[in-house]
């Protein structure tokens, strides 16, 4: 029961974290236009070793620092994004605006994200089916 219970915590804080990339890649898109708006997106990977207190050697996005939050903690809706650990996204080109906004990379993290919270969910609910599977009763079937 042990094993499932860390299972769902692991996912469900996954989720969480999917969420919330989201979230910052829908503001990215939405400020493609604003003069000199700074893109920001999450290393996901790190924040989700801090998120379930996993330690890992280095991070896999290259060029940014480690992330700022607690171990065991996702900070959403905090309002600061020194607490998220957002970076800057590096600009793939320069622009007379200063807006740092690749449309063609937001949509493909967009895509690549949205396609991996699927996932995730998926996953969670094969584990509760297979959780309500264990319980049943031989002659339920």
């Amino acid at each position: 029961m042990n094993r499932m219970t860390n299972s769902l915590d692991f996912q469900a804080q996954a989720l969480t974290l999917r969420a919330e990339r989201q979230r910052i890649i829908a503001g990215n898109i939405a400020n493609a236009d604003t003069p000199g708006y700074v893109a920001r997106d999450m290393d996901f990977a790190a924040a989700l070793r801090e998120a379930t207190g996993t330690q890992a050697a280095g991070s896999t996005m290259t060029g940014m620092g480690q992330m700022g939050t607690s171990s065991g903690q996702i900070p959403i809706g905090t309002g600061s994004t020194a607490e998220l650990g957002l970076k800057y996204a590096a600009p793939s080109q320069t622009s007379l605006d200063s807006n740092t906004v690749d449309m063609d990379r937001e949509r493909a993290s967009f895509v690549e994200n949205s396609v991996k919270y699927e996932a995730t969910l998926r996953f969670i609910n094969t584990d509760v089916r297979t959780m309500l599977d264990a319980m049943k009763s031989p002659s339920q079937g």
